[in-house]
Parts: structure tokens; sequence; C-alpha cells
């Protein structure tokens, strides 16, 4: 048996990085996996390699910054699969996450929260009472050492990406009786395709792979073997961010 065997999980943004790769990981680990993002031929294909391995899978377009489809998704979820036990909240929208401080937009901002923020407090709203009656309920959000760091010129992003951080902590002291964790991961990963990017700055000098470095984490924090571990935040970054300390 894998690790998530018979277990239901959300997971957004997963048509592509790091998000494709945890429900590849989750599914042939066992879960039946909800493949959610704004493309139905991206989820198309995730759901058509996960089931092509074996893997149980079902694909719904969703935007993350829209409540309702949020509700739909979850509802349609639940429908087909009867319950969820892990949320993973990993979607954002790269087209906005630049900006200088002294240039930034409220509009700009706002978006960054909509798809991040604001986005993972409505799914989590939405999963929770399916995640209190799995009594091993599981919330992975996603924060970034850009945000810990204060990284420029991507201000709106940090911004977004510290108050998942505060959300994370705060719903893992609330939602701790209810035998639900709530941890974050701040990931370091080659999520860009062919764009050129800065050489990496972390101790390993690389870039993290989403199957072989990221994913395995998210995995770990969904099992069984992070039950007594919440309100945490994980760093995969191959020693960007060392003890707090950059």
């Amino acid at each position: 048996m894998g690790r998530l065997e018979g277990k239901v999980a959300i997971i957004t943004g997963a048509s592509r990085g790091i998000g494709r790769a945890t429900a590849k990981l989750f599914a042939a680990e066992g879960a039946k996996v909800a493949v959610l993002s704004r493309t139905a031929e991206g989820n198309d294909a995730v759901v058509a390699a996960i089931e092509g391995a074996g893997g149980i899978a079902l694909g719904i377009p969703c935007d993350v910054a829209d409540a309702g489809q949020i509700t739909d998704a979850v509802a349609a979820v639940v429908e087909a699969f009867g319950g969820v036990d892990i949320l993973v909240n990993n979607a954002f929208d790269p087209a906005a996450v630049m900006s200088s401080v002294a240039e930034l937009t409220v509009e700009q901002l706002q978006r960054n929260f909509d798809t991040g923020p604001i986005a993972s407090l409505r799914t989590m709203q939405a999963c929770y009472p399916y995640l209190k009656a799995s009594a091993a309920g599981r919330v992975i959000n996603f924060g970034s050492p850009a945000a810990l760091t204060g990284m420029a010129p991507y201000a709106p992003y940090n911004m977004a990406k510290e108050a998942t951080r505060a959300l994370t902590r705060t719903a893992a002291r609330e939602w701790g009786a209810d035998g639900i964790t709530v941890n974050n991961v701040q990931p370091v990963a080659e999520t860009w395709g062919d764009v050129d990017v800065p050489s990496p700055t972390n101790a390993l000098g690389r870039y993290g792979s989403p199957e072989a470095d990221i994913a395995p984490v998210v995995l770990f924090l969904a099992s069984e073997d992070a039950r007594y571990l919440t309100g945490y935040t994980l760093t995969p970054d191959g020693g960007m961010v060392i003890d707090g300390a950059r």
C-alpha cells in the first residue's frame, strides 16, 4: 500500500511545475487526486498521465481568484470521491508578481492576494468540514524564501506569501483540536521552463527539481509521518535560508 492509500487530495495550480509533480506523486502513493488549474487542457494532460500510470484523478478547471469556482470545485470533488483529506494550495498568478515598492499599485497587490492568501483561505474554508471529518486532515500551503528575505523587485508577491504564512500559523492553532495539521512549504525550484533566470545563490548551488526535491517534501507533510508537525514552514530551498538567516 502507498503512503496515501485511500486518501482524497485537492491540489491547486496542478497543471504544471510543483503542482503537477505533487499530483503525480500523490496518485502514485495511492491518493485519489483532484487536479485544479485554470486550463482544462492542462488538467487533462496531468489526469491522463496519472491514469496512464494506474492512478485515479479528476481534472477540474478552477480560477482560485473566483470564490464561486472554488466552492463548485470542492463540491465536485466531494461528489466524485466522497470527501477531502488533503488540501495543497499551490496556485498563484506568475504574471503579477514583480514590482518595486515605489511603483506597486493596489490593483497589482490585490491580484497577488486574490490568487494567494485569499484563495488559500477560501479553499481551506470550503474544505474544512471534510478535513475535520477525516480526523487526520492535512493542509499544505506555499510560501517563498523570496518573501522571507525581502527579495526585490517582488513586493506584491512577497507580501502575499508572508500573509499565507501567517494564515498557516493561525489555522494550525485553531484547527489542531480537529486533528487537522496546517503547514507551509517555501521551495526554490526550477519551474520556469526555457525562461532565463539568475544563477542560484543557495548553499547547494542549484535550483530544485519539482519531482525529486519538492514533491517528496509535500508528500511527507501529507502523510502519517508528519502527524505531529503543524504550524511550521519547511524550506526545501537548497540552503537559501538557513535557520532564518539569508
